[in-house]
């Protein structure tokens, strides 16, 4: 680093910029093939009712985050092109061509993302309430500030990156720390690959490996999140090294002052190693991959030709141009009040986990599985061409609907969607946790019982090839991972015992809703 700029850390840049991008473009896609049956004008759980209730009142106004469809009324139209802006303009920043313009060019790109995506996430309700929609948002309105190839990034915006992956990654830490037993005795990857959400291929492999290792998981664990976060800031000490200590053609770092950024890089590289562990062990959406591309922001590789000497060029401040150079200073102060909050909630007793402290999801508080769950309960939902007066027979003809990413086919192995998000199947894992009750829920049965198009979409597997059924139920079952001698007798992923029915056989018509 050289006081404003941070002339080391063009790689970093470039990872930050392309990473960034390239995980709108997946948010962008992964909205474009579900938004409209999940939230459309005839979704799950339709996003013009909200944007009604919304514009009913001031108040109610104010309490709805920012989104462009309060001015602009919502159609299923709208919201395909909306996707289909953000897939090309992520796309052209991932090729970098925005980069090679003016600062203002990437730096309008990014903000163009950062408001259409928002736009969608605040009408989005509960399947767009995961702690990665807002770690994306806060990644994008930083990455605007990058700047472009014309001159060096601003030391202030590279140092909001590490701020953003300490809140991330040490937040997420100590969450774990305050939450279950299980994460102070380490004991909570014994079941944590079997109980998340949603499994990858390599997670049954992971469950079954002895105890001493999965102890080992979790002390490597803390230490990424606990402490290899922190060195991320090593780099900010090369600003009180002497200029002599570094070489006089390029400006990188030699002898004594080479050392901030080699701490700096090792704990990106302990952030980076662990979130690809997690990666190969479960599907997690982009949350893995934007940890990745966050920690790539301590790497300091420069690129291009040296910008020094910096303070040569005229009208500039260590080569940033006066203007970007105020704006940059301006982004670096606006985070500096509005990350008060954040500071104070990592270290409270009561740390609150994937919050938001004002409308624009900025400085946010990050953190997840505070506490493990112990046991698999699947909610599996069948249908019959039959109907039964008899709210719970063991006979009959009971299909399963199949879902693409969550459990159900005791033969199937898990498939690897991350960083793509199935946010159904997601939802569904929540269910037996106290949440039947969701009015999404009630209504996919119905939907269900409509052999709704839309929504069968967002399934792998439809007993009825899109016929009505008379009947669908929901039905508790108990999944674990078979052993390795039930895999080779049996050649089952899974083994599930039946619980309970927790929705009663339902048909069209029924005056009660679904409920347990």
């Amino acid at each position: 680093m050289d006081g404003f700029a941070a002339v080391d850390f063009g790689f970093a840049r470039e990872v930050l910029q392309r990473g960034i991008a390239a995980l709108y473009l997946i948010a962008f896609v992964s909205t474009l093939n579900q938004f409209r049956a999940l939230l459309g004008e005839h979704g799950l759980l339709p996003a013009p009712e909200l944007l009604a209730w919304a514009g009913s009142s001031p108040r109610a106004r104010r309490l709805l985050r920012p989104t462009l469809f309060l001015r602009v009324r919502y159609t299923d139209r709208r919201l395909v092109a909306l996707c289909i802006a953000g897939i090309v303009l992520s796309a052209a920043l991932v090729a970098g061509l925005p980069q090679l313009a003016p600062p203002w060019v990437p730096m309008a790109c990014f903000l163009l993302l950062w408001l259409g995506y928002m736009s969608i996430s605040s009408i989005g309700q509960t399947f767009y309430g995961f702690g990665w929609e807002m770690l994306l948002l806060e990644a994008g309105f930083l990455a605007a500030f990058l700047g472009s190839a014309s001159q060096p990034p601003p030391t202030v915006v590279i140092v909001l990156f590490w701020w953003l992956a300490i809140r991330l990654e040490f937040g997420a830490g100590m969450i774990k720390i305050r939450g279950g037993r299980e994460w102070r005795d380490l004991t909570a990857l014994m079941y944590h690959h079997e109980t998340q959400p949603m499994p990858g291929p390599l997670s049954r492999q992971a469950h079954l490996l002895p105890a001493w290792f999965h102890r080992l998981e979790v002390i490597g664990n803390h230490v990424a999140q606990l402490g290899a976060p922190w060195l991320l800031l090593a780099p900010i000490l090369g600003l009180w090294i002497p200029r002599a200590a570094t070489g006089p053609a390029t400006g990188a770092a030699t002898g004594s002052a080479a050392w901030p950024a080699i701490v700096g890089a090792v704990g990106a590289g302990v952030v980076i190693a662990t979130q690809l562990w997690l990666v190969l062990t479960g599907n997690f959406a982009w949350l893995n991959g934007a940890t990745v591309v966050l920690a790539f922001s301590a790497v300091g590789i420069p690129l291009g030709a040296p910008h020094h000497p910096v303070t040569a060029l005229p009208g500039a401040i260590d080569g940033l141009p006066l203007p970007w150079f105020a704006v940059t200073a301006a982004v670096g102060l606006l985070y500096v009040w509005l990350s008060v909050p954040a500071v104070r909630n990592l270290f409270s007793r009561r740390q609150a986990m994937n919050a938001s402290f004002n409308r624009w999801q900025l400085a946010n508080a990050y953190g997840a599985f505070g506490t493990v769950t112990k046991e698999r309960i699947e909610i599996v939902i069948e249908g019959t061409m039959l109907r039964y007066a008899d709210p719970d027979p063991l006979t009959g003809e009971w299909r399963e609907y199949g879902f693409k990413g969550k459990p159900g086919d005791r033969n199937r192995i898990p498939r690897q969607f991350a960083p793509y998000h199935l946010r159904l199947d997601w939802l569904m894992w929540f269910l037996p946790l106290g949440r039947m009750s969701e009015d999404w829920f009630a209504m996919l049965l119905v939907r269900l019982l409509e052999a709704d198009a839309p929504t069968l979409r967002l399934l792998r597997h439809d007993p009825f090839a899109g016929q009505r059924p008379a009947q669908v139920r929901a039905v508790a079952y108990r999944y674990r991972f078979t052993t390795r001698a039930q895999h080779r007798e049996s050649g089952r992923v899974w083994v599930r015992d039946r619980r309970r029915v927790v929705v009663r056989p339902l048909s069209l018509g029924d005056g009660e809703p679904p409920g347990g």
